[in-house]
């Protein structure tokens, strides 16, 4: 093959490279939105050690990505705009006090914003041995005041995915929008659905009551996050802080591809 064949192929792999960036690849991308839940020493598939969360937290700013709030990632898929391929969004389920207490330092010294979503009626509990101690009303207070956002999560981690109008089912995601937003005197514009289930009814409950969008976990038929009441997240684990190729798929923001998809409820 002389060398003008070879400048030929090479161009022609040049252009099917680009056309399959350009007209396939890019347009799937998707802002990754990472979930936490424990950041702590206790074993458990919850748990990332705080070492291992300030890795983690250090990839994301020496790799240049920018941690935005989850309002602002909601405000620009409901307008449409195109997103810089370098964005990340920060959230933590449940609420428990090592989020205060190991995770909250880290994003202050890093100058993370997340989001924080919250079962209402296990704020202040204390399970000692289990790794179930959840933050009391203080520190969420602190957290707000420092930069956090923070979200329902129903009141009694109650599991939506059967929801059919069923008044307790009502109470669960209208009164913890209700209790936060009188506890710590902000809007609660997000809400996280109890285990990723929801169902359309649910979905339609949650606008209702006033949250602006609502996070799942890789439940759901909205692959691409184009539908912000069925927003997918991406778990992260505590050996994501030691490998890093795994944690650089998690932020590529072409990490859904991968994933098969989860019936939602």
């Amino acid at each position: 093959m002389n060398i003008k064949k070879i400048f030929i192929w090479l161009i022609l792999i040049f252009i099917f490279l680009g056309a399959f960036y350009f007209l396939w690849l890019s347009p799937k991308y998707t802002v990754p939105i990472l979930v936490y839940h424990n950041i702590g020493y206790e074993q458990g598939s919850f748990f990332v050690t705080p070492g291992n969360f300030a890795k983690q937290m250090d990839y994301i700013k020496k790799r240049g990505y920018e941690a935005i709030t989850l309002d602002a990632l909601v405000r620009n898929i409901r307008d449409r705009k195109k997103i810089k391929h370098n964005k990340v969004v920060i959230t933590f389920d449940d609420g428990y006090k090592d989020n205060f207490k190991y995770a909250y330092p880290i994003l202050k010294t890093n100058s993370f914003p997340a989001t924080i979503f919250l079962v209402t009626n296990l704020i202040g509990m204390d399970y000692k041995g289990d790794g179930k101690e959840f933050l009391n009303w203080d520190e969420v207070g602190v957290m707000s005041k420092g930069g956090m956002s923070f979200g329902g999560h129903t009141k009694n981690h109650f599991n939506l995915g059967s929801f059919e109008d069923d008044p307790v089912a009502l109470e669960e995601i209208e009164g913890s929008k209700k209790i936060i937003e009188q506890k710590i005197g902000v809007p609660v514009d997000y809400f996280c659905y109890p285990s990723g289930a929801f169902n359309e009814k649910t979905k339609a409950w949650v606008a209702r009551a006033g949250y602006k969008g609502a996070c799942t976990t890789n439940r759901g038929f909205a692959k691409f996050n184009s539908d912000v009441y069925e927003l997918k997240r991406i778990k992260v684990t505590n050996s994501d802080g030691t490998k890093p190729f795994s944690f650089w798929a998690k932020l590529s923001g072409y990490y859904n591809l991968l994933r098969k998809e989860k019936n939602p409820y």
